[in-house]
């Protein structure tokens, strides 16, 4: 996947008919993040191939940021982990009422990458992004709009139209001066964010292999509480899925 969506933003970056890139998902959810099956089998292998497999997302990110065409995350349901990564390096986030977001990688002993970290530092006051990254809670679209973080909020089922309408008013536009004020706002607000997706690089790749990742796993994958050795009790260890 990530493989494909990179060849299409390269293309997108390649050719002048095409004015505006819009990411939605299916079933009326945006991303429901990492493959849980895949993360608790890359944990077996070794630190190098952990490694390498967190790049491919992270060269995804590095594709979306660096197209010159504005690209518009149009969100249903919501976005969790990666999905929230990928939807934060889109320029703009078009989000249904109803949708929510988790930065939910500690809720299975993992620690954020995609640039997650650096992105939302960037975007909301340090305590929430704090509160967000630790919990792993879902936060709503209408919260996030409130922050400027979705920048349109639409009724369910509205998101891609109104993603559509804004990517047809991109088109329109002057694509060089597009591409241009992205460079610019880019450079503005950021530090050296490859440095960002490095270190995040380096932390997955060793929390996949840590403990808390096989329990936080292996507990997800049969709909448990996950035990990450804090003492918890037998009744919080049932969960019920919703």
């Amino acid at each position: 996947m990530y493989v494909s969506l990179r060849a299409a933003l390269e293309q997108a970056a390649a050719e002048d008919r095409l004015g505006a890139v819009v990411l939605t998902g299916a079933d009326g959810y945006f991303c429901a993040g990492g493959d849980l099956n895949a993360l608790a089998t890359r944990a077996a292998t070794s630190r190098d191939e952990r490694r390498a497999l967190i790049e491919d997302l992270h060269d995804t990110i590095r594709a979306i940021r660096a197209c010159p065409r504005p690209v518009i995350a149009a969100i249903e349901g919501g976005a969790a982990g990666a999905g929230l990564s990928i939807a934060l390096a889109c320029d703009l986030l078009v989000a249904a009422e109803d949708a929510s977001f988790a930065a939910a990688y500690v809720r299975v002993g993992l620690v954020p990458d995609g640039g997650l970290t650096a992105s939302l530092a960037r975007r909301v006051p340090a305590g929430f992004a704090a509160r967000m990254c630790l919990t792993g809670d879902p936060v709503s679209a209408t919260t996030l709009a409130g922050m400027g973080v979705v920048t349109d909020l639409v009724p369910p089922g509205k998101a891609l139209a109104r993603a559509a309408d804004l990517a047809a008013r991109f088109a329109q536009g002057p694509a060089a001066a597009q591409g241009t004020i992205k460079r610019l706002l880019a450079s503005a607000r950021d530090g050296d964010f490859d440095a960002q997706l490095d270190r995040e690089a380096e932390a997955m790749a060793d929390a996949l292999a840590a403990p808390e990742a096989a329990a936080g796993l292996k507990a997800r994958l049969s709909r448990a509480v996950p035990d990450f050795g804090r003492g918890s009790s037998g009744a919080e260890k049932e969960e019920t899925r919703r």
